[in-house]
């Protein structure tokens, strides 16, 4: 058994990396997108056959320190194709951030390698296209985050589902009233209570987008319909995600706020193996509490939830693209807060209802509306 890992640098990717040396898994290819020095630190810790980086110059900085390494080192996607693929690798972690893995996971399915995705964005933009490739192929599609995670593990043996109660933390600004959100800048979003993640999933969270592009990916990775997924707000993180069953029934998978639980059950599953994450103690556990988030100061999560249904275009696609530029233009200090949700509105007006069932129909339409969403900024 050997893991491919796209998204090597990044917040998961080196909890991936701790979990992978604890559990002794070799480690075939490692992918990131710049970091040069990181990667570097990584290729010497496990000797992978393969190492990637999307930019080119990065990927030429990193061929000259690795010279007195076997490790190839390849860039673009040509390189993220190759690592999905390589064969001495039979499971696939996919973490990169962004639209950029949907290419890397489609040909990992083709592979006929496990897939265990944190790149939500996948089954965003093509998640009928992606899951239709994952049946025909017969390989599982494992989900790492925390609350797919959960739903998965709720679902195990289980009987017919009623619906899904999607949990989410709320953010930094759960309390904060629109006039507040309107003032907030950048090191204030990058401030999660709960998680220590990437820049980029931080800022969605805070403005619940995360919690939709979630809500878009239950619906494939377990065949519901949008109306079968309620988002709760849980501030505790301690209810990853539940289920209920037909008969009323409610499941529930609880634990730390530790992304190392769901990433070593991914790549363990369906044996259980002791973690070092800390065990949870429900004597110490503070007051659960649960609310409806509030869909009018953050509009979106009721933007993604209002694409989710719409089958047979690029809306969700379209919408995700949009969302990056506007994060990174926010991130980037170009734009406001509150700006990135009327920036995604706006894109997604003026392109609603381009074509999607196929890749190049997809690709087409995450271009068109990142060159909108710039044109917009």
């Amino acid at each position: 058994m050997g893991l491919s890992l796209l998204g090597a640098t990044g917040s998961i990717g080196r909890q991936t990396l701790d979990v992978a040396e604890r559990l002794g898994l070799p480690v075939c290819a490692l992918a990131a997108g710049t970091n040069a020095e990181a990667m570097e630190d990584a290729v010497r810790r496990f000797r992978p056959r393969l190492a990637v980086l999307w930019d080119e110059k990065a990927a030429g900085s990193l061929r000259t320190a690795l010279a007195d390494t076997e490790t190839k080192v390849l860039s673009g996607m040509e390189g993220l194709l190759e690592a999905a693929s390589l064969p001495e690798a039979d499971t696939v972690l996919a973490a990169m951030s962004g639209a950029v893995g949907l290419k890397p996971a489609l040909r990992a399915i083709e592979a006929g390698k496990k897939l265990a995705l944190a790149n939500k964005e996948t089954l965003v933009c093509a998640g009928e296209l992606v899951t239709a490739a994952a049946k025909a192929r017969g390989v599982p599609l494992l989900p790492v985050d925390s609350e797919h995670s959960a739903i998965f593990q709720c679902l195990q043996g289980a009987g017919e589902v009623k619906r899904i109660l999607l949990t989410a933390s709320g953010g930094p600004f759960r309390s904060l009233d629109a006039a507040a959100l309107e003032k907030v800048k950048k090191e204030d979003a990058l401030r999660h209570p709960n998680w220590r993640m990437g820049p980029k999933i931080t800022v969605d969270s805070a403005t619940l987008m995360n919690k939709g592009l979630e809500f878009i990916e239950a619906m494939w990775l377990f065949g519901l319909r949008p109306e079968q997924i309620t988002v709760l707000v849980h501030p505790q993180s301690v209810v990853h995600s539940a289920v209920e069953f037909a008969d009323g029934a409610v499941i529930a998978q609880l634990g730390t706020p530790d992304m190392r639980l769901p990433i070593q059950l991914a790549l363990t599953w369906p044996e259980r193996k002791p973690c070092p994450a800390p065990a949870l103690d429900l004597t110490k556990t503070p007051p659960l509490t649960f609310e409806e988030p509030d869909l009018v100061r953050f509009p979106c999560l009721k933007l993604a939830m209002d694409c989710a249904g719409r089958r047979g275009t690029a809306d969700c696609a379209v919408m995700n693209a949009a969302n990056e530029e506007a994060v990174r233009a926010f991130l980037e200090g170009r734009t406001g807060f509150t700006e990135i949700y009327r920036l995604v509105a706006r894109t997604l007006e003026a392109l609603s209802g381009l074509p999607g069932r196929s890749l190049e129909e997809i690709v087409a339409a995450d271009e068109a509306a990142r060159r909108y969403t710039r044109s917009c900024l």
